[in-house]
């Protein structure tokens, strides 16, 4: 286990895509859990998706900020692309721990819209390497610890399952996989040349409530909702490491507490405060059986009617551009560092979404 050297009680934290999905739980769940913690929240609110979804998460973490008064909470509407916002935030805030989640998502995005993955996820992310870096200046701790949100897709071709963080990942297959490698490249620089503790977190096909609607459970049910037929990609033989938010957020918080630290090798190298994890399931699921599962769901839900024909409203197509046909953690080192392994069943969690979706959309 690596031992907790990061304090969170009484600290302020910097979240930056704070009302997006990860972010609005991480940021709950920190406001739920950790004794008057300070959080700063930021997020450019843009149109990729449904902005509603992201103005119905601020509203939750506005009614958890009531129900703990003992901690504070503001949220800044703005883009880490901008420099100097990012700078006047670490000096007003100085904050003690930083979480980065603002990206561009979407790996098919990607394609048509290269320009916004270069602002968000590499000029955002440097605007926030070089403030961390800064940060010394300011007081006599600066930043205490970085994570950022990588992802399952630096895996790209990469035809050795599981996923290991010791396999190469120099072959992805899209834009958005090659900015998240990027990110982990950028900060080992980050870490080895100005000693600024860094994790990367590879998410895997992260999924709950109030999700992302472009993610397939939430696309499939608008689609079968409004009649529609829904295309599964590679006619089916897909698997993905599908990860409940919570234990996602779960995993975030053990590793905030456990910063990386310098080490020497052999031969007196010295060893930079960097560290790389795979967060997922650890228990991938075949497409079609998790259609299925999602089906059933909606019409326990009653999101969907009883008798619902689901044959008739789905098609078996080819794989799109940029995807994968697998994704599979190896989380065997997190398990090892920080005794955890998400264990929320993919059943359980649908079953959490279609209630949530009927709730939001229905009632």
């Amino acid at each position: 286990m690596k031992r907790q050297n990061v304090i969170l009680n009484q600290k302020t934290i910097l979240i930056t895509g704070a009302a997006g999905f990860i972010g609005a739980n991480l940021v709950m769940k920190l406001l739920r859990t950790v004794d008057s913690v300070h959080i700063v929240g930021i997020d450019n609110m843009n149109g990729y998706y449904d902005v509603s979804i992201k103005e119905y998460r601020l509203e939750q973490i506005r009614k958890c900020k009531e129900e703990n008064s003992h901690s504070s909470w503001t949220f800044i509407k703005g883009n880490i692309a901008d420099r100097g916002l990012v700078d006047t935030i670490f000096k007003e805030y100085r904050p003690s721990i930083a979480v980065n989640l603002a990206a561009q998502a979407g790996v098919r995005y990607s394609i048509t819209n290269p320009d916004v993955y270069i602002e968000s996820n590499l000029i955002g992310f440097y605007n926030i390497l070089e403030a961390c870096r800064y940060s010394y200046d300011m007081s006599e701790y600066g930043i205490e610890h970085l994570v950022y949100a990588s992802s399952s897709s630096v895996y790209g071709t990469n035809k050795k399952i599981p996923f290991s963080i010791q396999d190469k990942v120099d072959t992805p297959v899209s834009l958005y996989a090659a900015t998240k490698k990027s990110n982990e490249l950028m900060a080992h620089v980050y870490s080895k040349l100005y000693d600024i503790p860094t994790t990367g977190l590879r998410f895997f096909t992260v999924y709950g409530p109030a999700g992302r609607p472009d993610m397939a459970y939430f696309d499939f049910t608008n689609k079968l909702r409004n009649g529609e037929v829904i295309r599964i990609f590679n006619y089916g033989n897909c698997k993905r490491d599908f990860t409940y938010v919570d234990d996602i957020v779960e995993g975030l918080i053990r590793v905030m507490r456990a910063a990386p630290e310098k080490g020497v090798m052999k031969e007196a190298v010295p060893v930079p405060p960097y560290a790389v994890y795979n967060i997922g399931n650890n228990h991938p699921e075949n497409l079609l059986d998790f259609v299925d599962i999602l089906q059933q769901e909606l019409i326990r839900a009653d999101v969907l009617p009883k008798g619902y024909n689901f044959e008739e409203h789905k098609k078996l197509v080819p794989m799109q551009p940029g995807d994968v046909p697998v994704t599979y953690a190896d989380i065997s080192t997190l398990e090892k560092d920080f005794g955890f392994k998400p264990n929320t069943s993919l059943r359980e969690g649908l079953r959490k979404f279609a209630e949530w979706y009927r709730r939001f959309y229905m009632d």
